[in-house]
C-alpha cells in the first residue's frame, strides 16, 4: 500500500508501534511484517511490565498487545495500566478469542482485535482504522472539553431553598453576586436577603408566589448593598414523590452572559468544524480506494438532501441527511481495489463481499459522535421497503427515514453515472426504476418527492 502524502491523508505510515509479545519468534515476524508496511517499530516488549516501561519511554501512536505474556500481568492487564497514564490506542493480536476473554477485553476500549493467524492486509487495516478512530476522537474530547470549560467559566449564582423560601445554600459565584457568605445567608429568608426587582417598574419580582417551577425571567434587576446588577432568573422545583422539598432559584449576571454567548458560538463552531473534517477525512480516504465512483457519495447527499427539502425535513434532519449521504459508501474501504474497479459485473462470491459494505462503514463510524444517527443511517441505506434490502432485511418503518431518503437518491445517482462495467443509463431509466419499485422497494413519499426535484425542479447531477 503507498502511503499517501496528501493533506487530507489520515493516518500516515510513520506511526511508530509497539509490539507486546512474549513469543520471541513470532514478535520478529510482527516486526517484519510492519516494517515491510511502512511503519516504525519502537520496541518489542515481552511482559506486562515491560511494555509499561517503553510505553512510558517512548510514547507510541500504537501498540499491538498480545493478551497472554510473562510475567504476572497479561495483555488486558497491561492495557488497562496503560490506559490509566497515557491514551495510546491498543489493538489485542492474540490466538485467544473466548467470550470470557473478549468480555475482559472490551473494558480496556480497545481499538481492534485480531485473530492469529492472519494477514499483512487485515493488519494493516486494523492499524490504520485504529489510527485515525484514535485522532478523531481526541480531536472530539479536547472539543468537549473546551466546551465544558465554558459552560464551566459562566459566573451562574446558584441558591438553593427550603419549600418555604428559607435558604439551604448558595454557591460561590452568588456569594460573590449576593456579596454574603453562604454562614451570613443559611436560613435566611430569600425575599427578605435577595432583592430582585423588575426593571421597568422596579417593584419586588415575587418569585414565590408569581413563578412556578421552570419559569425564566428573562430581564431583572438584583439590587445588593454596593450594587445593581442585571440579571436572568431561573425558577426550578425540587421534588420528592409529586411533593415540592425545595427550590433551585438560578441568578445570571446578563452582562457576563453576552460574553459568554459569543464564547459558546465559537466552541459551537468549532465544533461544528471537527465534525466537517472529520466527514472529508473519511470521504476522502474511501474515494483513494473507488476513483471510478469519485464524487458519487457528494452527489448522493446533494440529491438526498433536495428530496427532504421536499418533505418538509428541519434543517438539522436535512443536516443529518447530508453528512450520512456523504459518508454512505465510506465502508467500500475495506472492499478490494480489484473488486470495486472490476471492468466486468460481479460474480455471486464478489458481490456477497460488496454487500458487506454498509456493516464495514457502521463499523468504522459508530463511535464518531455524530449528534444524529448517521451510522444507523449507513447501515441501512441498501435496505427496502419490502424486506428484500440487505443486510438485516429491515422493512418499512424499520428503516430510518432517512436511509429510505438515500437508498432512493443512491439509485437515481448510480444509474445515472458512469460505471466501469457499463456507461451512465441516465436519469430517465433512474427514474422508471424508483417508479417501478414505489412502494414496494421504495418509500413511496420519497419517490414523489424525488420526482418533483427532478422533473419539476430541473435538478441535474451536473454541479
Amino acid at each position: 500500500m503507498i502511503p499517501d502524502n496528501s493533506d487530507n491523508a489520515l493516518p500516515r505510515k510513520s506511526a511508530r508501534i509497539l509490539i507486546v509479545e512474549d513469543e520471541a519468534i513470532v514478535a520478529l515476524d510482527i516486526r517484519g511484517r510492519l516494517t515491510a508496511l511502512g511503519y516504525t517499530v519502537v520496541g518489542v516488549a515481552p511482559s506486562g511490565e515491560k511494555a509499561i516501561q517503553l510505553a512510558a519511554e517512548h510514547v507510541p501512536d500504537l501498540i499491538l498487545m498480545d493478551i497472554m505474556l510473562e510475567g504476572i500481568m497479561d495483555g488486558i492487564d497491561t492495557a488497562a495500566v496503560i490506559k490509566e497514564h497515557q491514551s495510546i490506542p491498543v489493538i489485542y493480536l492474540t490466538a485467544y478469542a473466548d467470550n470470557e476473554t473478549l468480555t475482559r477485553a472490551k473494558v480496556t476500549e480497545p481499538f481492534g482485535y485480531i485473530i492469529k493467524p492472519f494477514e499483512d492486509r487485515e493488519l494493516n487495516l486494523t492499524i490504520e482504522m485504529a489510527l485515525y478512530k484514535h485522532k478523531a476522537e481526541r480531536t472530539l474530547n479536547e472539543n468537549r472539553r473546551w466546551l465544558t470549560t465554558t459552560f464551566n467559566s459562566i459566573g451562574d449564582a446558584v441558591i438553593t431553598t427550603d419549600r418555604h423560601g428559607f435558604i439551604k445554600s448558595v454557591n460561590k459565584a452568588a456569594s460573590v453576586m449576593l456579596g454574603n457568605n453562604v454562614d451570613f445567608l443559611y436560613g435566611k429568608d430569600f425575599a427578605d436577603k435577595i432583592h430582585i426587582v423588575n426593571p421597568s417598574t422596579l417593584k419586588p419580582v415575587k418569585l414565590f408566589e408569581n413563578y412556578g417551577s421552570g419559569a425564566i425571567i428573562d430581564d431583572a434587576v438584583l439590587q445588593t448593598r454596593d450594587r445593581v446588577i442585571p440579571v436572568s432568573v431561573n425558577i426550578s422545583n425540587i421534588e420528592e414523590t409529586n411533593n415540592i422539598i425545595g427550590i433551585v432559584i438560578v441568578l445570571r449576571d446578563i452582562s457576563q452572559l453576552k460574553n459568554s454567548e459569543a464564547a459558546l458560538k465559537n466552541s459551537l463552531k468549532q465544533l461544528r468544524r471537527t465534525f466537517e473534517e472529520t466527514v472529508v477525512s473519511l470521504t476522502a480516504m474511501s474515494e483513494k480506494r473507488d476513483p471510478y465512483t469519485s464524487g458519487h457519495q457528494q452527489r448522493v447527499a446533494e440529491l438526498a438532501c433536495r428530496i427532504a427539502v421536499k418533505l418538509n425535513m428541519s434543517a438539522e434532519e436535512i443536516n443529518c441527511i447530508r453528512i450520512a449521504g456523504i459518508l454512505h459508501d465510506i465502508g467500500k474501504i475495506s472492499i478490494p481495489a480489484e473488486i470495486l474497479s472490476k471492468p466486468t459485473r460481479l460474480t455471486d462470491l464478489e458481490m456477497g463481499l460488496m454487500k458487506t459494505h454498509s456493516e464495514a462503514g457502521y463499523e468504522i463510524i459508530k463511535s464518531i459522535s455524530f449528534p444524529w444517527p448517521v451510522a444507523q443511517i449507513v447501515l441501512q441505506h441498501h435496505e427496502r421497503m419490502d424486506g428484500f434490502g440487505y443486510p438485516k432485511g429491515l422493512s418499512g418503518d424499520q428503516i430510518l427515514k432517512e436511509a429510505r431518503i438515500i437508498a432512493v437518491a443512491d439509485v437515481v445517482e448510480a444509474m445515472s453515472s458512469h460505471r466501469p462495467y457499463r456507461a451512465a443509463l441516465g436519469l430517465p431509466k433512474a427514474m422508471d426504476e424508483i417508479i417501478r419499485g414505489r412502494g414496494t422497494s421504495y418509500d413511496a413519499q420519497v419517490v414523489d418527492a424525488c420526482t418533483q426535484v427532478i422533473e419539476n425542479d430541473k435538478f441535474s447531477f451536473e454541479f
